[in-house]
Order: structure tokens, then sequence, then C-alpha cells
């Protein structure tokens, strides 16, 4: 998705001269060919993550569509009052983008890891948020989010599923079923698929998260005749569990949130499958948590 997301941005900035890339030195070798291209236009600050995103303000407050890019951590939870207050407060429509989702680059230790990234953006309203499973769809949500206005946060992972889904803002219905409803979001989908193969549930899947298609949950459920309800999500577990109970505040239901633990703190590097598994977010701890939880 990093490379993806490097490749759509560099043929965007040959093409459309309002565009602007801030950069805090992470991927400024994946754009290189395109910072000689538009020296003007790719701005890297080095590792000043709060000036990253103040310049960002500052390119869109004077008429530029800017995108800033660096590792969650550091884009969203070292410069959050940045983005609070010099983007939101300023209604500066901006798109930031990031790689590295809650874990994938673990063996950098836990500053370079991020679960709660999108749970922080979501104090912030306005904001879309996507969290592509594919490379493929990461390069399309890319693609459209730049010639807009709005302010967009899309969450870029070394994970990925095995196949493309379309990028819609809707819940997809991948699988129909009676015993309950998943909500698989961006890269667990393959994940959630292998762990409910044996299960008569319904599997929906979410690349927007924000805002939430609480339509298409209340769908499902009604299709499914039971309300309840299973968020796999790859960051912090309950995340959405506020969108399910707002799309079904008239119907009685249960939600079991899916992700990474709030009850501890993984002190370990390994690979994204360690943790995985380590959170329960491995295709067995997910079919054991379903299990249980459908009964």
């Amino acid at each position: 998705m990093r490379d993806a997301f490097a490749e759509t941005i560099s043929r965007a900035l040959d093409t459309d001269p309002r565009l602007a890339l801030v950069l805090a030195d992470i991927s400024a070798d994946r754009i290189q060919q395109a910072a000689r291209r538009h020296p003007d236009r790719v701005i890297n600050v080095g590792i000043r993550e709060q000036l990253l995103i103040g310049v960002t303000g500052g390119l869109a407050l004077a008429g530029m569509r800017p995108v800033a890019h660096t590792f969650p951590p550091f884009l969203v939870e070292r410069a959050f009052e940045q983005i609070k207050l010099d983007l939101s407060h300023q209604d500066a429509g901006a798109v930031l983008v990031s790689w590295g989702g809650s874990y994938d680059i673990a063996d950098n230790g836990r500053t370079h890891m991020a679960p709660g990234d999108v749970a922080l953006m979501d104090t912030l309203p306005g904001w879309r948020i996507q969290v592509p499973g594919h490379p493929r769809e990461a390069a399309e949500l890319v693609s459209a989010a730049l010639p807009g206005e709005d302010s967009v946060y899309l969450r870029l992972s070394a994970q990925s599923n095995a196949q493309a889904r379309p990028v819609t803002p809707t819940l997809q219905v991948v699988r129909r079923g009676r015993e309950a409803v998943v909500v698989a979001v961006g890269p667990t989908l393959d994940r959630v698929l292998a762990a409910t193969a044996s299960m008569d549930v319904t599997v929906l899947y979410a690349s927007t998260v924000r805002p939430f298609d609480g339509a298409g949950l209340r769908a499902a459920v009604e299709f499914t005749g039971r309300a309840d309800v299973v968020l796999v999500e790859p960051y912090l577990a309950g995340t959405s569990t506020h969108c399910v109970a707002e799309a079904l505040l008239h119907v009685p239901h249960r939600v079991l949130a899916l992700g990474v633990r709030r009850d501890v703190e993984l002190r370990a590097y390994g690979e994204p499958a360690d943790h995985d598994a380590a959170h329960g977010l491995d295709v067995t701890g997910i079919a054991a948590a379903v299990h249980t939880f459908t009964g």
C-alpha cells in the first residue's frame, strides 16, 4: 500500500498544480523523482511532525490541496493538537495518509505502534476515515481524495487481503448468514472469512469507517433476524461500538468488539502476525470469539 500511495501521488503531482505533498522524512526515498520534478510542491520538513501539520494547514488556507504523510504514531498521536487546531478548527481541508497500521513495524518497538489513531481522529467532526484492505483499494481511495476540499484520513497498512474489493462508502455484503452480522474492516477481511467459514453468519466489509454506514448495518441485521453484531477492527477494540449503538438505537442488540486489546500494553517486538495472535485477531482467535458469542 505504501508503494501504491507513492506511485499515485507522484502521478497526481504531475497533473494537478494545486496539489502539494508534505513529508517528515518517511517515504522520501519513494518520492525522489516527483520531488525533483516539483521541488516547490514536495516539502520535506524533516522529523518535525507538528511542523508537518502546521505547514499542511497553511497550504490548505492558501488554496492548495495538501497531503501529509508519515507513520501513524507521528502523524496522528504526536501532531494531534496541530490536527485539531491547524486543520479542523480552521476548517482547512487536507488529506492525511499514514502507513504502518497498529503494529506493522513492530520490530521498531512501541514508538512505532499506534492502535489508537482512528479512535483519536474519531473525536474530530467532519473527517472521512478510510482503511483499505488491498493496495489497489489504497490507490483508488488516494486518487478519489485528492481533488476534494474535505478532510480525509487514509490509514494504510502492510497487511493486505488477497484480493481487492470494490471501493464504496457503504458496507459491502460479502456473505449472507442468519446467526450474526460480522463487520470486517480493511485488512481483517480474509481472516474473518477464514474464521467464520463454517458459521452461518453475514459478513460485511468496510473500507470507509467514517462516516459509518448505519443504514447498511440495519439492513444486514434485518435480513439476519438477529441483532448480534461482531466488529473486527485492526486498531483499538471498540472504536466503532458507538456507531453500532447509534445505528441500532431502536433495536435491542448485542455487540462483540474485536481489535487491539485495551486492557494490556503488549511490550514486544516480533512480526505483525505475532501481535495479531496476542490480540485475538488471527484466524484462531476470531473464530473462537465469534463461536463463543453466537453460542
